[in-house]
C-alpha cells in the first residue's frame, strides 16, 4: 500500500511554488487496489487535495467501498476552504491513511478525531519520512517559528569562496559552472526569500532573481547595518521586493522596505520578523561573514555547496560545512555537497 501514498507524495509536489504558506498535499482514492481518484493542492486559497481527489472519482457510489491516502492530516476548520475532514465523512469513505499529522494548532489532531468520531478507520504514519521531508519548510515554520534555512555557496577545490582582491576591486567572480548556476536559480524559485550581506551586495552586486529558471523570484533580503550599499545596486531594482534590515531607520520606497532592528542578536530578530511575514523559507547566499553568523548561531537546516575543480590558492576562505547527513552528486563539472540537519 506504500505505493499509493508515494503516488500521493508525487502528486503533492506538483503544487511546489504555488501553495505556500500552505503545505503541499496530495491525495489518492483506491477501490479494489485500483486508483479511481487523484488530487493535489494546486494553489494557495484554492481547493485542497482531498476535494480534487473526491471530485475526480467518476462513480461516486464507489467511495463507500474505498480507501483514501493523503500526505497530511485533513483539515478540520473553516479557513479559505471548508474542512476536508467533513467532506471525507459525508462522502462515506470508510478508511483513511495519513502520512503526517498536521502541527498547525488549528488542526493538530482535530482532523483525525473528527474522522474517528464518524467511525472511519484511520491509519497514521505511512511514508511519514518522505512526506515530512517534502514539507520540511512548512513543518519548520510551524514548529520553530522561523523560516526553513538553506545556506548555499560555491567554493574552489582548495576551499576558497573568492579570489584575493585589491581594496577597490569589484565584480562577480564565478567559481561554479553553468549547470550549477541553473540549479541555483531553480532553488531560488523554490524558496520564499534570498539573503545576502552588505559586503556581497557591494562587491559582487548580484540581482538575486531567478533569471536562468522559469518561476517566481524570491523576496530579496539585504543585511546592511549602516546603509552603505549604493542605491544603484542591482538588488534595489524593481524586479521584485527587497527588505533591508538595518540599525538606522524604517522606511518604504516603492518595493524597498527598510526595517530597523537592534544590533543584539540581529539574525534572530530578522528570522522572527520573516516568520511574522509568513516567509516560510530562506536561502542564504553570502558572503562569508553572513554565512558564518548563521552557522555559529545554529540557524540552518540544509547546506548546499558547489565545489569546483579549480584552485584559487589565495583568497577568501569558505566556511566549514556543518556536520549532518551528507549527499554528494555531480552537477556538470562541479561536485554538489548537500548537508541536511538530522530531524
Amino acid at each position: 500500500m506504500d505505493s499509493f501514498m508515494l503516488r500521493a507524495i508525487e502528486l503533492a509536489q506538483r503544487g511546489a511554488g504555488n501553495v505556500a504558506p500552505n503545505p503541499m498535499v496530495g491525495c489518492v482514492i483506491v477501490h479494489n487496489n485500483q486508483i479511481i481518484g487523484e488530487g493535489w493542492h494546486r494553489n494557495y486559497g484554492g481547493p485542497h487535495a482531498e476535494v480534487h481527489a473526491i471530485q475526480s472519482v467518476m462513480d461516486k457510489t464507489l467511495l463507500t467501498q474505498s480507501e483514501l491516502f493523503v500526505t497530511l492530516e485533513p483539515c478540520s476548520h473553516f479557513g479559505k476552504t471548508p474542512p476536508c475532514a467533513d467532506l471525507i465523512v459525508t462522502s462515506g469513505i470508510p478508511s483513511v491513511h495519513v502520512a503526517c499529522l498536521d502541527p498547525n494548532p488549528l488542526v493538530a489532531g482535530k482532523g483525525i478525531d473528527k474522522l474517528k468520531s464518524a467511525g472511519i478507520s484511520v491509519d497514521i504514519g505511512m511514508c511519514e519520512t518522505e512526506a515530512y521531508f517534502m514539507n520540511r519548510r512548512f513543518f519548520t515554520s510551524i514548529k520553530q517559528n522561523r523560516p526553513y534555512i538553506r545556506l548555499k555557496w560555491a567554493m574552489s577545490l582548495d576551499g576558497f569562496l573568492d579570489k584575493h582582491r585589491s581594496a577597490d576591486e569589484t565584480g562577480s567572480f564565478r567559481i561554479s559552472g553553468d549547470a550549477a548556476r541553473r540549479l541555483s536559480h531553480k532553488w531560488r524559485t523554490e524558496e520564499a526569500a534570498i539573503l545576502i550581506g552588505s559586503r556581497t551586495a557591494q562587491i559582487d552586486n548580484p540581482e538575486l532573481t531567478a533569471r536562468f529558471w522559469p518561476g517566481e523570484s524570491p523576496t530579496r533580503i539585504l543585511i546592511d547595518p549602516n546603509l552603505k550599499v549604493s542605491e544603484n545596486a542591482k538588488i534595489f531594482n524593481q524586479k521584485t521586493t527587497t527588505l533591508v534590515y538595518n540599525f538606522v531607520l524604517n522606511k518604504i520606497v516603492v518595493n524597498i522596505e527598510y526595517i530597523k532592528i537592534e544590533p543584539l542578536n540581529f539574525i534572530s530578530l530578522i528570522l522572527s520578523d520573516l516568520h511574522n511575514r509568513k516567509i516560510q523559507s530562506l536561502i542564504v547566499e553570502g558572503g562569508a561573514n553572513t554565512l558564518q553568523r548563521f552557522i555559529d548561531g545554529n540557524y540552518w537546516d540544509e547546506v548546499s555547496v558547489f565545489q569546483s575543480n579549480i584552485k584559487i590558492e589565495k583568497g577568501l576562505l569558505a566556511p566549514e560545512i556543518p556536520t549532518g547527513n551528507k549527499i554528494k552528486e555531480k552537477i556538470g563539472n562541479d561536485l554538489l555537497i548537500q548537508t541536511y540537519r538530522e530531524i
